[in-house]
């Protein structure tokens, strides 16, 4: 496979970010566990306009990363890793796996229980902190496996994006909806018009993110459809597409992400808190994370290959790919977001972000260790 430079710009944009959001954590984890664990908490519970400081994040800034997500996808479907079905094979069906399996050992050890609708929390992959891992390898990394990790965690967000949509809706306010779906509709005529001006869709999509966040399907829901209605072209640096998606690298990687690890890390350990990882959501997810998740993803690609449905790289060998399947198994920033969906519970929460948390490192650890000394012996 070869590296583009804009797959290269990209990569790189997510490993700075992969770097902030580890740092974030650490410090919101001291924080809440200092002496100013009092007014730490208090600044992302402070009310702005009836929704918490930690809501707004939530539900408004995380709007703008689901969007970064929806241009890149874009991006890669149309003229990217994505563009053929040669190409997506391998990602795809290793992203299916990596869904499947871990979904079902979540769902063995909570089918039937009040935590069984966290199934959808050991299912993601945190592009950036796994790209982030990655690149601490340096060069010895094959191309061929950033783009399939890049990829895979790609489209990993969006079966996340999916099961957000899907399952994790409440009550639907059918007229807010459709109010919605109708600027949604009007923002496509727009762009089959060829109207190559950004602010009637920034605009549309404001008032589409209003009237979602009202209709009861997640408003974060809106980035991802705003991103398709945005007028690709041939995807050069003079389209609006090209330009928002530049527009947003940053802000969203050195910003946004910081700020939701920072809101939503800030986790109060009690003396006994290692207790809970005898609770059976918190099993699901820390098995589905970091066993379901390296094993869907190896088994799913290599059955796809065997069958002829995809192509391995001349370039990557088998147990690289598992490098990168264990890696995989950094869940974070998508998996603290469905867990923040599943549950009204707080203390069912603040386990699942521990679980979440401590799979995520051990993912890390594990395949950082793996792959340096595999792609040292290769």
């Amino acid at each position: 496979m070869k590296e583009t430079n804009l797959f290269k710009a990209f990569f790189e944009s997510e490993k700075a970010g992969g770097f902030i959001l580890i740092f974030a954590t650490l410090i919101s984890l001291l924080l809440a566990n200092s002496i100013f664990q009092l007014e730490y908490l208090q600044i992302w519970n402070f009310e702005i306009g009836k929704h918490s400081f930690t809501e707004w994040i939530n539900d408004g800034l995380m709007t703008l990363f689901f969007l970064l997500i929806g241009l890149e996808l874009e991006r890669e479907v149309y003229i990217g890793e994505l563009s053929t079905l040669k190409k997506a094979a391998l990602p795809l069906i290793g992203a299916l796996g990596g869904m499947i399996i871990p979904a079902l050992i979540y769902a063995a050890f909570n089918y039937g229980t009040i935590t069984q609708s966290g199934v959808g929390i050991p299912m993601a992959t945190d592009i950036a902190f796994a790209i982030g891992i990655l690149s601490l390898l340096g060069n010895r990394v094959p191309t061929s496996l950033k783009i399939f990790l890049t990829a895979l965690a790609v489209i990993d967000d969006l079966g996340a994006i999916i099961v957000i949509a899907i399952f994790y809706t409440s009550s639907i306010s059918f007229l807010n909806l459709g109010i919605a779906l109708g600027i949604l509709g009007f923002l496509f005529i727009l762009n089959r018009l060829k109207v190559n001006h950004l602010i009637p869709y920034l605009i549309g999509g404001i008032l589409m993110w209003y009237f979602m966040l009202n209709s009861g399907v997640h408003a974060t829901i809106t980035g991802v459809l705003l991103a398709f209605v945005i007028p690709f072209g041939d995807g050069g640096k003079k389209n609006i597409s090209y330009k928002l998606q530049h527009i947003l690298h940053q802000p969203v990687a050195l910003i946004i992400l910081p700020l939701f690890a920072l809101a939503n890390t800030g986790i109060v350990l009690n003396s006994n808190w290692y207790e809970s990882l005898n609770h059976s959501n918190s099993i699901g997810i820390i098995l589905g994370l970091i066993i379901g998740k390296p094993l869907g993803i190896w088994l799913f690609s290599y059955l796809g290959v065997l069958v002829g449905i995809g192509v391995l790289p001349k370039d990557l060998k088998w147990s690289s790919l598992f490098g990168a399947a264990i890696l995989g198994g950094i869940g974070f920033t998508m998996s603290l977001f469905i867990s923040l969906l599943a549950f009204d519970n707080n203390e069912d929460i603040i386990l699942s972000k521990i679980a979440i948390l401590i799979a995520s490192t051990i993912a890390a650890i594990t395949g950082f260790i793996y792959l340096k000394f595999k792609l040292k012996k290769d």
